[in-house]
């Protein structure tokens, strides 16, 4: 399961590289797109903190807690099944964090782009990366509640 997680999540890091890498060239900082008026932009933002610019500020401490999250899903990765949708949740969440990661370290920031606007409310902008983290994490719960985290138990 290891190895096919290796690959999985260096494909979501690459994907989530490139669309920053990219964006960050052409887009101008604060500037948006319209993809679908009112409702979705691509909009170039830099952000020091977490999610809501929560521990803006605070980039060691955010490296540190990335590097204790990846550590313990690697271990507790092994309690679960191995089947194609655990593969892909411990993949996306592993690619987007080492994503968001690499930014920090090379950065101090991450780069954001994603720009909803849902019922008139501005969305914090946010990254592939970051979606991939949250898909992620929800398949992995979607796991915990089809009894998948614990090889012994069967439902």
């Amino acid at each position: 399961m290891k190895k096919k997680i290796l690959i999985f999540s260096i494909v979501f890091l690459a994907v989530d590289q490139i669309s920053k890498i990219i964006l960050d060239k052409i887009l101008i900082l604060g500037k948006s797109i319209s993809i679908f008026e009112k409702f979705l932009y691509i909009t170039k933002a830099y952000n020091d903190g977490i999610s809501f610019s929560m521990l803006t500020g605070h980039r060691w401490l955010i490296i540190l807690i990335s590097i204790f999250v990846m550590v313990f899903l690697y271990f507790y990765m092994r309690c679960f099944k191995e089947n194609k949708r655990n593969i892909i949740a411990f993949s996306l969440v592993y690619g987007g964090l080492f994503g968001n990661l690499i930014d920090r370290i090379v950065h101090g920031y991450v780069i954001d782009f994603i720009d909803f606007y849902v019922l008139n409310y501005n969305y914090p902008i946010f990254n592939l990366a970051d979606s991939f983290i949250c898909i992620g994490i929800l398949m992995i719960l979607y796991a915990i509640f089809l009894g998948e985290d614990n090889e012994n138990s069967r439902k």
